[in-house]
């Protein structure tokens, strides 16, 4: 055991998908994917504090978009919150009696493919891992991980990866280049489930997949580039159903505005396109048309971070 703080404060990034493939429906209910994940400037903030008795849970909701208004996002607080089950696992698996006090601050927009639960989960292992003093790694924190969620082992740590499987297998990478852009998110949503749906019953032949799949992991793990990475395109696009032309739309008003690159993240909703520099951002932000929410975002090199408490 190592020296237990009194308070942690853990920052918990968003994640894009520059490029995602989803092959073949596995045995076990899950599709192969292949990913380029990228960590960005959009974040959470967990704070985390011992306490007697129950865990407990409390959210605040914060807009940290630069245009459009945010709508009322229903986050649940019971006991199937990613965090709370963070919080259970860990305890369960370090033996760790007591609860602990969960203080989050969303900015990521929920249900949008950014994977902020993801993250928000990432965070609290990560957290009560500092604030209990358990000595542990990355490694075995991102095993633990992968039984809360896909997407949570990438969330503990790296900026740049490669995930294959059903996303759990990470290989590091890392960007030739920083980026920076924005992120659009409509006013509607996406359903995961409904989406794989979609592809289990579309005419997309392994063909494809396995053509996708070479190419992944053909990635170079110095000096990826984002075109690299997008170039793997990304198979939700092809079944939004009725979302379909609202989709297109953003991504020729995006274009339009001066945005390069349009493309979905995760299942969607949100879309991320790139921009040359901070002035080229603003400059296009101003020109865009819309009600989209949009976000500033530019690439980081860690999933989770700890800053100081206050």
């Amino acid at each position: 055991m190592t020296p237990r703080p009194r308070v942690v404060r853990v920052v918990a990034h968003a994640k894009l998908n520059l490029g995602l493939a989803v092959g073949p429906r596995r045995s076990d209910g899950y599709h192969e994917i292949a990913t380029v994940f990228q960590s960005i400037s959009l974040a959470d903030t967990l704070m985390l504090r011992r306490r007697r008795g129950r865990d407990h849970l409390t959210i605040r909701i914060e807009n940290a978009a630069l245009r459009g208004r945010a709508g009322r996002e229903a986050i649940p607080t019971g006991a199937g919150n990613l965090v709370r089950r963070a919080a259970r696992l860990f305890h369960e698996r370090f033996e760790i009696g007591g609860g602990v006090d969960l203080r989050l601050t969303k900015r990521i927009p929920a249900g949008s493919g950014l994977g902020g639960a993801s993250a928000d989960a990432a965070a609290t292992l990560v957290g009560l891992a500092r604030l209990h003093g358990v000595r542990t790694t990355t490694r075995k924190l991102q095993s633990l991980a992968a039984e809360l969620g896909s997407d949570v082992p990438f969330a503990v740590r790296v900026g740049t990866s490669l995930g294959l499987g059903r996303g759990e297998r990470l290989c590091r990478l890392r960007l030739s280049r920083p980026f920076r852009g924005v992120v659009a998110v409509p006013p509607w949503r996406v359903s995961t489930a409904l989406a794989y749906r979609r592809i289990d019953r579309g005419k997309y032949g392994l063909t494809p997949w396995h053509a996708k799949l070479r190419s992944a992991q053909a990635l170079g793990r110095d000096g990826v580039t984002t075109l690299e990475a997008r170039r793997l395109g990304n198979t939700f696009e092809k079944v939004l159903g009725t979302r379909r032309s609202s989709f297109v739309s953003l991504c020729s008003r995006l274009r339009v505005a001066g945005f390069v690159g349009p493309r979905l993240t995760g299942s969607g909703s949100a879309v991320f396109a790139s921009s040359k520099d901070d002035g080229e951002l603003k400059a296009a932000i101003k020109r865009f048309t819309g009600v989209e929410r949009l976000y500033a975002v530019r690439s980081v090199s860690v999933g989770t971070r700890f800053v100081a408490a206050p």
